[in-house]
């Protein structure tokens, strides 16, 4: 896809699909029980003690990573990473929405948490797929990660996980203290942590082609 006006209109449009169904993902997480993947960790423990929705809780938290990475990066860092702002204000919109949309689906079994569970890492892992393939803006989460690997000899792999661990280790510390038990972080979240990756790399390819054609 080449940078044109109307071919980056069409990245753009690429991106936003690519946020709800990234936010169907979450929701599905979220309803499944076995804990959410480990970027969205963190605000959902956050919306179950205070005052904040889900999707509240991840704007405010890519506000912050966006201001770590202008701290991180100061003279190196690209205004045009500020669209990160308004993608995380879209973003937290449509988990809230997800999740509003989603409240009356209740797996009610062990392996139907784990279809609903299969279901959430699938639909994030096809949301980043098209977020890659739209190649606009990163969010702040990958935004992070990547001031982080440039400004320390870190590669992106470690630096990832590294990142997914200073996201799970607050939220079980902060479930623990205020609800008295491990919120948000299960056996789900690592497979998250898994799989979403992978099912990423394999939608990936099928997307490269559409996007020659999305973009002709």
């Amino acid at each position: 896809m080449s940078r044109t006006p109307v071919n980056l209109l069409k990245r753009y449009l690429l991106l936003a699909v690519g946020l709800a169904i990234m936010a169907f993902g979450v929701g599905f997480s979220i309803q499944a029980g076995l804990g959410t993947s480990p970027i969205s960790s963190l605000p959902y423990v956050l919306s179950l003690f205070t005052p904040f929705t889900v999707g509240t809780a991840t704007i405010a938290m890519h506000v912050t990573l966006i201001l770590l990475q202008i701290l991180l990066l100061r003279k190196q860092y690209d205004p045009i990473q500020l669209i990160q702002l308004p993608v995380a204000l879209i973003f937290g919109t449509l988990t809230d929405f997800s999740v509003w949309m989603l409240q009356g689906l209740t797996p009610g079994s062990y392996p139907m948490q784990w279809v609903f569970c299969i279901i959430g890492i699938l639909l994030v892992g096809v949301g980043v797929s098209f977020e890659v393939t739209a190649d606009v803006v990163t969010l702040a989460g990958e935004g992070m990660v990547l001031a982080v690997c440039k400004v320390f000899p870190v590669p992106f792999a470690k630096g990832k996980v590294g990142f997914d661990i200073t996201l799970v280790v607050p939220a079980c510390v902060l479930s623990l203290i205020f609800l008295g038990y491990l919120a948000g972080v299960r056996e789900g979240t690592v497979a998250a942590a898994i799989c979403v990756g992978l099912t990423a790399k394999q939608v990936n390819r099928p997307m490269k082609r559409f996007a020659q054609r999305f973009g002709d």
